[in-house]
């Protein structure tokens, strides 16, 4: 169950850099105190702009950032200690070893020494058996790792996640997808930014669409797919059809991938779908088929659609 306190809150934010060009317009955001977020949006979208700013790293044209209620410019010593980053630059200290790395990354934001709770975050994150290991002689999926480690070190309450798996094998991305749940579940707020849309499908809470620097959509990601996304009864045909009959034309059907393929879209959630007069349909006009499935627009399809539609 999503917490309902903000724990950060974006308001009427805008970034215009120097050439005029505007990467954010009038972003108003509220995220939740032990959610996942997932920010989903097409290159250049603005996304890193974003966080960046969120985390002082940049600063905005106008507009302003909260985090846990303190302002983040008059505030900024406390809400950048509030704060983790995993960026998507690999920019670890590459002669310094990981445990070495964790601890500094710690001790510069002012927290006592704590070997024991370090040590539980590298072993979480696979890590600890490396701890001794100089950064440069890490694969990249583990130098990634060692990035989210030092998020970490300073036990933060809000930790963002720009595209953290990038570049990792897929064994390596279910382990890290499941540390961001643990955190979750431990109260850390956790905003991730993702070109695996399966990573948001499998793990986010609740969605956020940006693209040319504007906020288009924020939902739970279940009520999101389950208002845009498009539900497909298929069924395959015992002879092919090379067109639509006239009397099948009130139905919302297509010709598949293959041409004993039909597919019927419907609203799930509509008080009548329209399958059983389509089935009584097809019998009257002689179609039979072998086999029906059912099939559910994915994020990914309803993200595609979301931002063709606003171009």
């Amino acid at each position: 169950m999503t917490a309902s306190r903000p724990v950060l809150t974006v308001e009427n934010l805008n970034k215009t850099y120097d050439d005029g060009f505007q990467a954010l317009k009038d972003i108003n955001l509220e995220i939740n105190e032990g959610e996942i977020f997932a920010l989903l949006g097409p290159n250049g979208a603005g996304k890193t702009t974003l966080i960046n700013i969120i985390c002082g790293i940049v600063n905005a044209t106008s507009g302003c950032v909260a985090v846990n209620g303190y302002d983040h410019i008059a505030d900024f010593r406390h809400t950048r200690s509030l704060i983790g980053l995993v960026p998507q630059e690999l920019t670890n200290e590459t002669f310094e070893s990981v445990f070495a790395t964790a601890a500094f990354s710690r001790g510069l934001f002012g927290r006592p020494p704590d070997p024991a709770y370090l040590e539980k975050v590298l072993r979480s994150l696979s890590l600890w058996e490396k701890k001794d290991n100089i950064i440069m002689t890490l694969s990249g999926g583990m130098k990634r790792r060692v990035l989210i480690a030092k998020a970490l070190s300073h036990e933060p309450r809000v930790l963002f996640l720009d595209e953290p798996t990038a570049g990792v094998d897929v064994e390596l991305r279910q382990d890290m997808w499941q540390v961001v749940r643990e955190l979750r579940d431990s109260g850390v707020t956790v905003i991730l930014t993702t070109h695996y849309i399966e990573e948001a499908e499998q793990m986010a809470d609740r969605i956020g669409v940006i693209n040319h620097g504007e906020i288009i959509l924020v939902q739970e990601k279940s009520r999101l797919m389950r208002e845009l996304g498009k539900k497909q009864l298929i069924l395959d045909l015992d002879l092919p059809l090379t067109k639509i009959p006239p009397q099948l034309a009130s139905f919302a059907l297509e010709i598949g991938s293959r041409e004993n393929e039909l597919v019927y879209n419907y609203d799930s959630q509509a008080k009548s779908t329209g399958i059983t007069a389509l089935l009584s349909e097809l019998r009257e006009a002689g179609i039979h088929f072998s086999d029906v499935k059912t099939k559910q627009s994915s994020l990914e399809e309803i993200f595609v659609g979301l931002v063709k539609r606003m171009r």
